[in-house]
């Protein structure tokens, strides 16, 4: 089946969003700083983990799915990602963003706001 034009749109708008590899995502997951910041919200399992390391792991997934494979499931994860994404980046530290919980929230959900290029 081909792909919506709304489809095309939504994946282009996360990959501007997700400015970060997976490899790069899948580091950032295994630090302290990543697994310190954010929201750790009740996930039916007890396991301590906040919603944005939770959501960097789909991230990768599927960022590593082929396109054709990607389910409903996949592109409402992606449009979250996108307001995530949005939302929090106008929001940033006057200084020291390089080190602020602000920026290893972002990074927990794919988006380096300190990343060039």
């Amino acid at each position: 089946m081909a792909e919506s034009d709304e489809h095309k749109k939504v994946r282009a708008d996360f990959e501007e969003a997700v400015n970060m590899t997976p490899a790069e995502i899948e580091h950032w997951l295994d630090s302290d700083d990543s697994k310190r910041v954010g929201w750790k919200g009740a996930d039916g399992a007890g396991s301590g983990e906040s919603v944005g390391h939770r959501s960097g792991k789909r991230i990768v997934a599927i960022r590593r799915t082929k396109v054709a494979d990607l389910d409903a499931d996949d592109y409402a994860h992606m449009r979250k990602v996108i307001g995530y994404v949005h939302r929090h980046a106008a929001q940033g530290p006057e200084k020291d963003a390089e080190t602020s919980d602000w920026r290893y929230s972002l990074m927990n959900w794919g988006h380096d706001p300190c990343k060039k290029g």
